[in-house]
């Protein structure tokens, strides 16, 4: 993503704060951690892994909310990826877990990348062999597709470039 930014003139650091195997709970501990590094824009993708154990979709919307609240009292530009949980729970289970992102990103007038995983998941050759994390390939696209997503953040923070 980094290298994506500055192919288009904008030079600005970007910091992967994501730990494999994290549910929002564990995120939400860590923001502290993270605001350490004095990020400007944040791009907020967290909650399959919750999904995935099958933890209620409100306490994973209440752990998100929480995250993006503690964000913007920091006046961090927010980009909030959503994610699609699978089948295996159930309908109901997916609709609740899915419309998590679209509540939050209209709640809170956030930037939303409505799926993280859009042109990679389903996608053998882009993903590992346990058919859920993204290959190095996989996370090529990642990038590219939330790029405009990052660059809209650029935008509205009207950040000086650094």
């Amino acid at each position: 993503l980094e290298r994506m930014l500055a192919a288009t003139g904008l030079n600005y650091r970007v910091i992967n704060s994501g730990v494999s195997g994290e549910t929002s709970s564990g995120a939400r501990s860590r923001v502290d951690w993270v605001l350490k590094s004095n990020p400007d824009i944040v791009i907020l993708e967290t909650g399959a892994n919750d999904g995935l154990r099958g933890i209620t979709p409100e306490l994973i919307k209440n752990n998100i909310a929480e995250i993006i609240e503690i964000l913007l009292s920091r006046e961090i530009t927010v980009v909030l990826t959503g994610m699609q949980m699978t089948t295996n729970l159930g309908t109901e289970y997916r609709q609740k877990f899915n419309q998590i992102y679209h509540d939050l990103a209209a709640r809170y007038s956030l930037i939303f990348m409505p799926f993280f995983l859009q042109d990679v998941a389903a996608e053998p050759r882009l993903n590992q062999t346990d058919g859920i994390h993204p290959t190095a390939e996989g996370y090529q696209v990642i990038a590219a597709n939330v790029l405009p997503f990052v660059k809209e953040a650029i935008v509205k923070r009207s950040v000086p470039v650094r």
